[in-house]
């Protein structure tokens, strides 16, 4: 089977259910920094231990990731043929990942300053992937500035799902986050 189809020579890619942009243009830069976002996330949990808790919620956040691509590899005006959880992403993911979020952040202590990234190499991939998630949300919400999101659910997700990447971190933190404290 062959991978490549020669289309995208000429610097467009196809949207899902029909349609060609430039490679350059908003959607393929959101979708593709989701997609850089879901390796970051393969990083992290390549670190973790089989099975372990952080594995698996990494795991159904990748998976997550698909959906909100998908999503987003859509033109607003093919957004009706989408399927909730499945090309579309729901209200309940963004309520799961709120849930993930207080799990975590029960379970550490909130630094009282800002948190240099690499107090272990767990902590610094969740943090790499975490600012990758964030620029992901910045090119949803470009996406949006220019009228051609369809719905505002994914842009809830994407800042809630690097809040939960800033909680995993701290959770995988040892034995405590690095705190900034100025130069010294």
């Amino acid at each position: 089977m062959k991978i490549y189809t020669r289309k995208g020579d000429d610097g467009t890619t196809g949207l899902w259910y029909g349609g060609r942009v430039p490679k350059h243009s908003a959607r393929p830069e959101a979708y593709g920094t989701i997609d850089e976002a879901g390796s970051a996330l393969g990083l992290c949990r390549a670190a973790c231990e089989p099975n372990s808790e952080l594995y698996r919620d990494i795991l159904w956040l990748q998976r997550q990731l698909f959906v909100v691509a998908a999503q987003l590899a859509t033109a607003p005006e093919a957004a009706a043929r989408l399927e909730p959880g499945v090309s579309r992403i729901e209200e309940s993911a963004v309520a799961e990942l709120e849930q993930l979020i207080d799990r975590y952040m029960g379970r550490v202590d909130l630094p009282p300053k800002f948190v240099i990234p690499g107090g272990s190499e767990l902590s610094a991939r969740l943090d790499l992937a975490r600012t990758v998630l964030r620029r992901a949300e910045r090119r949803v919400a470009a996406l949006r500035a220019l009228g051609e999101l369809d719905d505002a659910t994914v842009l809830a997700f994407l800042n809630r799902a690097s809040d939960l990447l800033w909680a995993m971190a701290r959770f995988a933190d040892e034995p405590e986050p690095q705190l900034f404290e100025g130069r010294g």
